[in-house]
């Protein structure tokens, strides 16, 4: 029988809100403008346009994807070209109501009508394959149900044996994040890392998240600085633990999880809006973001992000940020085929966190000089070009999928620290160096799928073949020596591509003068050093085999077995070419068990591969790592499916960790101690009351180094809420309000020179804000790091250490026009 907790009432809510007609007369004809998409949000689409609802049962809707509807038609023909190719059908209830359900056959077990005369009764409509069709609604407040990335098709989050989170347009609006850096903060075993001398990056279960992915395609260079502004992001999804099953290969040590970054992308439905911030550091922000249809007829759809920012001058005195963005996109669709292409453009300019260093193993030791004489500005930039397409098109009997990316990225930057410089006991100093870095690197992906369903009585395989290939250029080095003595880096760099330069400044940081005439000289002969980055191209290329099972009303099995062959062309040591090539079989396995539609118990084991291609002291490339997560846990849908919590346990397995560079010419790697990581993760995202939405998190983790060496920048919890009100009576209806609290425990750090732990301590910051909603409009005001307090980056040593910005207001709002 169709209950609250197993049907989905898809309404119009703009129209609802408007008063608007009920339905659309079963004889007329409307423009349709549906894409071939997940049958899941086309429905959603179409009972918005028919402005009419639509009813089903618990089924396994989240698996089927439709060729979509376009042109002038009636809503029953539109509708009945969604449900093309599916074992689905429809039903007229009322003039505003429209039933989906199985379709009926020889030994189904719903009955057809007695009488066609005699009006539909919904009670009658018995469920089909567990599935919570809530999924239908995609996103709405703190809240998603689905997600493509974790198995490359539509799935219910509940049908996917792995613990993934997903931050929703709702709730970066919500937090005011004005970046990439600010998304992921609420989310359970995540960690912002700031960067010295390149881009910051995140730690997903205690392990680097990697390169990440944009669109589910593997990035085969890190994205964190050079990322569209958050207007031209859709969402955002943190998959957790070893994604090489997925293509995400990169070499830095990603064994915990990955993030994937969703973009916008044409659609049919209008969007006209205007974004834009205000706030002290980040200075003024101003996006706009457009939508709609291009043509006459529905079939070609548009969508085009553009924004700009200009930000202040530091505390330290660096110039401020900057930052132009624009990504137009186009689509055309008909009744089985569906492309899209697109551009975007990013030029920003990122000044380097605030930071000092230490003098000593503590952070009492901390230098009170953090502006040196002779140090560049701390600013980076990064200029990248992206070409996107994306292609859909409906067999009879499969779907195929395939889209890719090809990026363009140049980076360059400076940034200062310093070096202990000996040259006698009584000479001791501590001498600041000047960084100069230069980044090129080139990458595409190309992914292609096909998927089928089919079923024979209690089970339906979603089966998915694929084949992808990926192949990214670190730009060489140049021609140029190593070193030189004239103090200047700019004869050395030459027209290297990729390198990083060092250089010695006279200044003394424990007394904070300039060196003397003596030290000068001592100083002298010391060189300018230029370490060498990229020369190498590196190609993946995999092919892929999935299974997503349905057993009954209660089992869900994901099984998935990938081919990954790598080759890395690089040079010996002496210049000469190398090339080095592995093959290796990944495999995935995991369960779905749910107790009822409401909780769901799973079990996850998968691999994890990552070649790595530096060089060992024997000139050769290093070994590859490999790791292995088992995982379990359970999601519990609450608050009438408006929130779920999601438990997560698990234990990570890495043979060789982060690699050890030698800080000196030629910079030979060694392989990292292996460790063991192991955790427990809460996390529940929702409304759990009317205008009551909330993200929190608790996280539990401890890390062991097979070397017996203590974890750094390893807090062993974590915690995090963030909650928002809107008032929904009265004169203070149009009002709403929100904050938040991000919590964790004492870490320990380790000086890079003489390897001594000192202590990070544990930190909680507090942030807050009010917000006013017109018609058309929202403006709010909020306050981060509320108490003005001290924070400190989760991991450093003493060569630098990230200073979080003070008390921040900030002011962000919106229009639609």
């Amino acid at each position: 029988m169709l209950t609250g907790a197993l049907a989905l009432t898809l309404a119009v809510r703009a129209a609802q809100a408007m008063g608007a007609p009920a339905g659309a007369s079963a004889g007329a004809t409307l423009p349709f403008a549906i894409a071939p998409q997940p049958l899941t949000t086309a429905l959603l689409a179409w009972g918005r346009q028919a402005n009419v609802q639509v009813l089903t049962a618990s089924g396994s809707i989240a698996s089927w994807r439709s060729a979509g509807a376009q042109g002038m038609l009636t809503p029953d023909a539109a509708l009945d070209q969604l449900l093309r190719g599916t074992d689905l059908e429809r039903e007229s209830y009322d003039a505003s109501t429209v039933v989906v359900r199985q379709r009926q056959q020889a030994g189904n077990a719903t009955p057809a009508p007695a009488d066609p005369a005699v009006a539909f009764d919904p009670g009658a409509v018995v469920p089909l394959a567990t599935v919570d069709v809530q999924g239908l609604v995609q996103d709405v407040g703190f809240k998603a149900d689905t997600t493509r990335s974790a198995t490359r098709n539509d799935a219910h989050l509940m049908d996917v044996p792995q613990s993934i989170s997903v931050v929703t347009r709702d709730a970066i609006a919500s937090q005011q994040a004005v970046g990439i850096g600010d998304v992921a903060r609420y989310v359970a075993g995540v960690q912002y890392v700031d960067g010295y001398g390149g881009a910051p990056l995140f730690l997903i279960r205690g392990f680097d998240a990697g390169h990440g992915m944009t669109d589910g395609m593997p990035n085969g260079i890190a994205r964190t600085e050079d990322l569209p502004p958050l207007i031209g992001i859709e969402r955002v999804e943190v998959l957790r633990g070893p994604e090489a099953i997925l293509g995400d290969a990169s070499r830095n040590n990603n064994f915990g999880g990955s993030i994937n970054v969703v973009m916008k992308r044409p659609q049919a439905e209008p969007v006209r809006t205007l974004t834009y911030s205000a706030g002290r550091y980040d200075g003024g922000r101003l996006g706009v973001d457009l939508a709609g249809t291009a043509s006459t007829d529905g079939s070609v759809t548009y969508r085009v992000v553009a924004a700009g920012q200009r930000g202040q001058t530091t505390p330290r005195g660096d110039g401020g940020g900057r930052g132009a963005y624009l990504a137009p996109s186009l689509a055309w669709a008909d009744e089985r085929t569906r492309v899209m292409g697109g551009v975007e453009f990013v030029d920003n300019r990122v000044p380097g966190p605030e930071h000092t260093v230490l003098l000593g193993p503590s952070l009492s030791a901390a230098s009170p000089y953090r502006s040196v004489p002779g140090t560049p500005g701390d600013t980076s930039t990064y200029r990248t070009g992206r070409a996107v397409f994306e292609l859909d098109h409906a067999f009879d009997d499969w779907t195929l999928h395939s889209q890719g990316q090809y990026v363009r990225q140049r980076s360059n930057g400076n940034s200062w620290s310093y070096v202990s410089s000996e040259f006698g006991t009584r000479d001791a100093v501590l001498s600041p160096v000047a960084r100069t870095f230069r980044y090129t690197g080139t990458y595409w992906t190309w992914q292609n799928d096909l998927t089928r369903r089919f079923g024979q009585g209690d089970v339906t395989h979603t089966v998915l073949l694929g084949f992808d290939l990926a192949r990214t250029h670190a730009g060489d080095g140049g021609s140029g020596s190593t070193t030189q003595t004239d103090g200047s880096d700019s004869e050395t760099v030459g027209d290297r591509e990729a390198f990083v330069a060092t250089r010695p400044l006279a200044y003394d940081l424990r007394t904070g003068t300039a060196f003397s005439a003596r030290f000068n000289a001592l100083l002298a002969p010391v060189s300018t050093t230029v370490q060498t980055l990229g020369g190498s191209w590196q190609t993946n290329a995999g092919a892929y085999l999935q299974d997503q099972i349905v057993i009954g009303d209660r089992w869900n099995v994901l099984a998935a077995l990938r081919r990954t062959t790598y080759r890395l062309e690089t040079h010996w040591t002496d210049g000469s070419p190398r090339t080095l090539r592995k093959a290796r079989w990944i495999p995935k396995l995991g369960v779905v068990y749910k107790l009822s539609p409401e909780v769901a118990l799973y079990a996850d084991s998968s691999t994890g591969f990552q070649p790595d291609p530096l060089l060992g002291k024997d000139g050769q490339p290093l070994p590859v790592a490999t790791s292995r997560q088992l995982e379990a846990g359970g999601k519990f849908e609450l608050f009438d499916h408006r929130a779920r919590l999601t438990a997560a346990v698990y234990r990570i397995r890495v043979d060789h960790s982060v690699d050890l560079v030698s800080p000196e010419a030629p910079f030979f790697a060694t392989p990292g101690p292996g460790q063991t990581n192991r955790g427990v993760e809460l996390e529940l995202s929702g409304r759990i009351a009317d205008g009551l939405d909330v993200i929190a998190s608790v996280t539990e983790a401890r890390i062991h180094n097979n070397d017996d060496t203590r974890p750094t920048g390893s807090p062993r919890h974590q915690a995090a809420v963030w909650s928002s009100y809107r008032f929904g009576k009265g004169d203070i209806k149009p009002w709403g309000v929100a904050a938040g609290i991000l919590a964790r425990s004492r870490s320990i750090g380790r000086t890079s020179n003489d390897g001594q732990y000192f202590g990070i301590p544990g930190q909680a910051s507090v942030e807050a804000n009010v917000s006013r909603y017109g018609e058309h409009w929202q403006l709010t005001l909020g306050v981060k790091n509320l108490f003005a307090r001290t924070l400190y980056a989760v991991n450093f040593d003493e060569t630098f250490v990230p200073i979080r910005q003070g008390r921040v207001v900030l002011l962000t709002g919106s229009y639609d026009f």
